[in-house]
């Protein structure tokens, strides 16, 4: 298996460049504005919501209401290597709960939460449309179908090992 696919790119998109390619004032540009201040940072942070709400005319607390309504939005930054797990309907009757419990006991901390040095996080979808072959694993956009969760503990090693060699 390659792990090439671990090189993240550099996050650090400046807000000012993003929130300026928006017109001010215009409240309909909130969505797109926030998906691009988190594609470019991989994440929204408390000084972009404050920024872009003074740029939209928006008040901060309306702005994380309706980014808490979707859950595609982090607020805390993502780790280096960022997994992914289905707990669709046929990935849960699959064992993909068992997979959940051996993911957050390897990697010590609760879905949708990074890792104090910042190497892993996790969060549970609920289907990545792959259900013939599940559980399903997405790492840092790559699959991995049929995960047991007697895998997770060498799938966690490799990952660590290329990060400890990056």
């Amino acid at each position: 298996m390659s792990y090439g696919y671990l090189q993240m790119k550099k996050m650090g998109g400046d807000l000012d460049i993003i929130i300026k390619k928006y017109k001010q004032g215009k409240r309909e540009d909130l969505i797109p504005l926030l998906q691009e201040i988190q594609e470019a940072n991989g994440y929204i942070s408390e000084e972009a919501i404050v920024k872009a709400g003074s740029f939209l005319g928006l008040s901060t607390t309306k702005i994380y209401g309706l980014a808490t309504f979707y859950d595609r939005f982090r607020f805390i930054p993502a780790g280096r290597i960022q997994i992914k797990i289905c707990r669709g309907t046929s990935c849960f009757l699959n064992g993909s709960q068992e997979v959940i419990n051996k993911l957050k006991e390897e990697i010590g901390v609760a879905p949708g939460l990074t890792t104090r040095n910042g190497n892993f996080s996790y969060e549970i979808v609920s289907c990545m449309g792959g259900c013939h072959n599940g559980p399903l694993l997405l790492v840092n956009g790559e699959f991995h179908t049929h995960i047991k969760p007697e895998e997770i503990p060498e799938l966690i090693k490799k990952l660590k090992y290329v990060i400890d060699n990056d």
